[in-house]
């Protein structure tokens, strides 16, 4: 019986905590057939065509006048003119580059609702990384109680235990057997938010092991760089950008327009053709239009300046919490190694210093530790998955 349990012990030792994982795959499928990113880059092609909609030359507008003559002798009069509007040159290209940033405005947005999937997603794969080590550690751990049960069964036939203790392996059993159906529960669960985001396909997750990023040393550092990569903060610098061309074209909008075209006039003996030019005066239209422009800007401008402090406050909440679980999870791993006893406890055993159940309620305390260890390894990778969200 003590050979058997210190084989077990031996396995449970040299097995790793966790195996390699294949995340960035996962994400990279999520984002080849998730709906939500096609239909929102569906209609963000469709607001670009908007934007660019309605910056080209007016319609241009033909004219036909067929009038009768009293009295009848003087004889009847036809009109026909063709007439284009169009505005100076200046104000066009203003108009093209106002539609050029606005488009860069629905690039950016799709950006940030592109980064908000993915990091669901990732979280996602980051919960059923954590199950999927905790459950090949429940399925050691249940051979090991297996073999417990038996090795007492065995015993109680014979005489040499009692049903109290046969009573307590059991129950060790059976509180593995339904941790580990809770585990399929939860792991299901997560492979199911998967194919949701993944256009109802099946994906396949088996990795237990969580690569190990590489954390920033320095926050002011790396939020420059963070700075840089976030669609928030660079739909909101574009936002003031397009104001002050609105500005510029709400001016230039005060400027006239102009019409050219052809007109032609035919009565009886008579016919009047030639060249015809207007000019149209904003003297009202615009009224107030330059005042709105400016006032967009200031509340772009403000909209900037709230979103980086907001940004820049989340993420040092996000930093100092990474940095917290990472310690954790760092300390906790350690202690997987230098606080080992699991061989002082095979010692113990073989020397009968222990009994069976003191050695069980030993090895618990190192169950504990592992699992504590998986839930702060978990934990600290999802608190930079959001840290690092940008980096999606």
């Amino acid at each position: 019986m003590r050979i058997i349990i210190i084989s077990i012990l031996a396995i449970l030792v040299n097995i790793p905590l966790f195996a390699q994982n294949n995340i960035n795959t996962v994400l990279t499928l999520i984002e080849e057939n998730n709906t939500t990113l096609k239909s929102l880059r569906e209609s963000a092609e469709a607001q670009k065509l908007e934007n660019k909609t309605g910056i080209t030359l007016s319609n241009p507008e033909v004219g036909f006048n067929y009038l009768w003559g009293n009295p009848n002798d003087i004889g009847n009069r036809t009109d026909f003119s063709v007439m284009q509007t169009f505005d100076i040159p200046t104000v066009t290209r203003m108009k093209s580059k106002l539609a050029n940033g606005r488009n860069d405005l629905v690039e950016w947005q799709y950006k940030s609702d592109r980064m908000n999937v993915l990091l669901e997603a990732k979280q996602y794969c980051i919960e059923l990384i954590y199950y999927n080590a905790l459950k090949k550690e429940l399925g050691i751990r249940l051979q090991h109680a297996e073999i417990i049960a038996a090795g007492y069964k065995e015993r109680m036939d014979k005489g040499d235990a009692n049903i109290l203790e046969y009573n307590k392996v059991k129950l060790n059993l059976f509180t593995i057997q339904g941790e580990i159906s809770r585990i399929e529960v939860e792991r299901n669960t997560l492979l199911s938010q998967l194919k949701r985001l993944n256009r109802g396909i099946d994906i396949s997750l088996e990795d237990s092991q969580y690569n190990q990023p590489e954390f920033p040393l320095n926050f002011d550092e790396w939020y420059v760089q963070a700075e840089e990569k976030n669609p928030v903060l660079a739909y909101v610098k574009q936002e003031i950008e397009i104001s002050k061309r609105q500005v510029s074209l709400s001016k230039a909008m005060g400027l006239p327009t102009f019409s050219a075209g052809y007109m032609s006039e035919k009565v009886v003996g008579q016919h009047y053709q030639g060249i015809s030019l207007g000019i149209s005066i904003p003297l009202w239209e615009n009224k107030n239009r330059v005042k709105q422009a400016k006032a967009a800007v200031r509340a772009a401008e403000s909209r900037e300046t709230d979103t980086k402090q907001q940004f820049y406050g989340q993420l040092r909440i996000f930093y100092n919490r990474a940095l917290g679980l990472k310690t954790t999870a760092d300390n906790y791993r350690k202690s997987l190694v230098n606080v080992n006893s699991t061989d002082l406890l095979k010692k113990a055993l073989d020397a009968g210093e222990i009994s069976l159940l003191d050695y069980i309620l030993e090895m618990g305390l190192y169950y504990d530790t592992v699992n504590q260890t998986l839930e702060a390894e978990r934990d600290y990778q999802k608190a930079f998955a959001e840290l690092s969200a940008v980096e999606l």
